[in-house]
């Protein structure tokens, strides 16, 4: 049976053209990492549960610390992971999403760390999030979220 995850792209346009609002993940083993580090909000749920669209928004909410905006949301598709996972990805016009810096409060995660030393460490699901042009996003997203970069570029070349 696969895992279901959901997320929300939020877009918006830049200086430069289209951007989006993405997240560095957190723990020790992305600190040093910049190419393919990076998330899409996005968290698990039980389809016989919750909707995907439901769980996107929570999942925003618990990662950044900060409600998602309103919407309207878009599906853009869904996408799997080599794994098996499969992310529904949501979009929405973030031109009016004002959460700055000091607004978000990320969810934190437990681990042992360090390996093998008996001791559990917590740390931030997310350490920083950004505004991006989507060529960017595209190179530092994790492989199973480019496509819906990707899409986006598509969608939006398509709405002129």
């Amino acid at each position: 049976m696969p895992v279901h995850s959901a997320g929300i792209l939020l877009h918006r346009l830049g200086a430069a053209g289209p951007e989006v609002l993405i997240a560095h993940m957190g723990g020790p083993f992305w600190a040093s990492k910049d190419a393919g580090a990076w998330s899409i909000p996005k968290g698990e749920y039980d389809p016989d549960v919750e909707s995907a669209l439901d769980a996107a928004r929570r999942e925003f909410r618990e990662e950044l610390g900060v409600d998602p905006p309103d919407g309207p949301y878009a599906e853009l598709g869904t996408y799997p992971y080599s794994s098996g996972k499969q992310v529904t990805v949501f979009v929405a016009d973030g031109a009016g999403f004002t959460a700055s810096a000091e607004d978000f409060v990320f969810g934190q995660f437990e681990m042992p760390w360090p390996p093998r030393s008996g001791r559990t460490q917590s740390f931030p699901e997310v350490d920083r999030v950004e505004w991006m042009p989507l060529a960017d996003a595209r190179a530092r997203l994790v492989k199973g979220q480019q496509a819906a970069v990707e899409r986006l570029a598509e969608m939006l070349a398509d709405a002129g």
